[in-house]
């Protein structure tokens, strides 16, 4: 819920003072929200630390100047989304590879690796402790619901006002006046901005989003479903995993930019290259933007051991698996198209592997 207090006067001036320990007192408790605020905006983990550290930095040096204010809360969110207007108007947008082009003929393995710079990354929200519920009463998405693969994603394809604008309004439950204050602007830009952007994430988003798809299973459903998937896959069985797929199912893989469509062009795919026996996978079940998660792991003869290789984010539609993000973790510094059909005998990016395992907690490898 949210938090409007106005902070121990004692502890503001000991931290204006320049008392470290007061000003983490201070901010601590907004800290993983302010994260997830940043990737919100941002779509990168990475780019969210960035914007976190700076967000911090800026409120340490201008601490004096808050203390004619009511709200913590609302200064410090002020802070952070100009830092991220000021990073979004540095790079271009961050997309899945289903919005980056068009699907992979599923007689065609992976063979277009693009830099990681312009992908959506996993948000490893149960790690940061990002709470349940809503931010506030008026906020019209759950806080989980806000940090979903298709909503981030969505998210992305708005200007950076209007991005601001719904995130304040309807993510944090700002009112139109607090969001004009923070932007700078006036409130009936605020209005007409919001206006646009939830008629733009609407067409982008399901109509259902995945918590409340994972409530109605149930949580005795959602691991039976979860636990097939990974027995599929520790077996290279593809029918198996292909039964579970929806009608219109899509398969991602970034750093890759190939992404397949159907269930019957995604099961093509996997019997000529992940599951046509070249590899064996070893898999442990995590969470990643408040969706089912599962780390992979394949046999790597060298090591005589199963070694971290990408973070699959599922998604559902009723029972049927609707869509899988595989966040993969290989180099992609070769110039060579070929050996992007043998991913998984790659080097790995050590970046790409801490963003798809050492966030979230992974094992470094299982033996």
């Amino acid at each position: 819920m949210r938090a409007d207090v106005i902070p121990d006067p004692d502890l503001v001036a000991a931290a204006t003072a320049g008392d470290e320990d007061a000003f983490a007192a201070i901010v601590e408790p907004y800290r993983g929200q302010l994260h997830a605020h940043c990737y919100r905006m941002l779509g990168s983990v990475y780019d969210s630390d960035d914007a976190l550290q700076e967000t911090l930095l800026r409120a340490w040096r201008g601490l004096a100047r808050f203390q004619a204010r009511s709200s913590l809360r609302s200064w410090l969110y002020a802070i952070a989304t100009n830092v991220c207007l000021t990073q979004i108007g540095r790079r271009s947008k961050r997309v899945l590879p289903l919005d980056y082009g068009p699907a992979t003929d599923p007689h065609v393995v992976p063979t277009d690796p693009v830099i990681e710079s312009v992908w959506v990354e996993p948000y490893p929200d149960e790690a940061i402790g990002l709470d349940d519920g809503f931010a506030a009463p008026e906020a019209r998405y759950e806080l989980r619901e806000s940090v979903e693969l298709a909503f981030i994603a969505a998210l992305q394809h708005l200007a950076p006002n209007q991005r601001a604008v719904l995130i304040l309004r309807e993510v944090l439950g700002f009112s139109a006046r607090e969001t004009a204050e923070v932007l700078d602007t006036t409130v009936a830009s605020v209005n007409s901005a919001l206006q646009r952007a939830r008629a733009a994430v609407e067409e982008r988003v399901p109509e259902r989003s995945q918590q409340a798809t994972l409530r109605t299973l149930g949580d005795d459903q959602v691991r039976e479903l979860v636990d097939r998937y990974v027995d599929a896959w520790e077996r290279n069985d593809v029918d198996a995993f292909a039964a579970m797929l929806a009608d219109d199912a899509t398969f991602a893989m970034p750093p890759l930019a190939n992404w397949y469509r159907t269930r019957e062009g995604i099961r093509r795919w996997a019997s000529l290259s992940p599951m046509s026996g070249d590899w064996w996978w070893r898999i442990v079940r995590t969470r990643a933007n408040g969706q089912p998660a599962l780390g992979f792991y394949a046999w790597d003869e060298q090591a005589r051991a199963y070694m971290p290789f990408g973070l699959n984010v599922l998604s559902f539609d009723g029972d049927r698996i609707v869509n899988v993000v595989a966040f993969l973790n290989r180099s992609t510094e070769s110039a060579e198209r070929e050996v992007y059909a043998r991913f998984p005998e790659q080097p790995p990016d050590p970046r790409l592997l801490t963003g798809t395992f050492g966030r979230f907690g992974l094992p470094e490898r299982l033996d």
